[in-house]
């Protein structure tokens, strides 16, 4: 999709620095941060969301970026969140499959972003 900020982030038109990459997904540090670690998870290719026919390959990759990226902001034994919002009332704000791994500090238990 031509005009998708997350298509263009992934695919290296817009520079950014990765945490992860690999031929499906790419991780990098969320502009608009609610916690101390919050990194984006984005598939290359574009998906709407996650109920968009995702193949599982890239959804493999969703896992094996999340892995990585915990181990790599420190965050695995402390614990962390993974989120993937869909639709307006699912507080999705741009509309390209993406996974918000938040960490770094105590969490609210309830499941609203913004009780962060």
């Amino acid at each position: 999709m031509s005009d998708c900020i997350f298509c263009k982030l992934a695919n290296g038109e817009i520079p950014t620095e990765f945490l992860y990459e690999d031929e499906n997904v790419v991780a990098f540090r969320d502009a608009h941060p609610l916690a101390p670690v919050h990194v984006l998870v984005v598939p290359k290719a574009h998906h709407e969301n996650i109920l968009d026919s995702v193949p599982a390959q890239t959804l493999a990759s969703v896992a094996k970026a999340i892995e990585s990226v915990v181990d790599a902001t420190g965050i695995r034994e402390s614990g962390f969140r993974v989120v993937t919002n869909t639709g307006s009332d699912g507080g999705q704000s741009v509309m390209h499959l993406h996974f918000h791994i938040l960490g770094g500090k105590q969490l609210n238990p309830t499941c609203g972003e913004k009780e962060l």
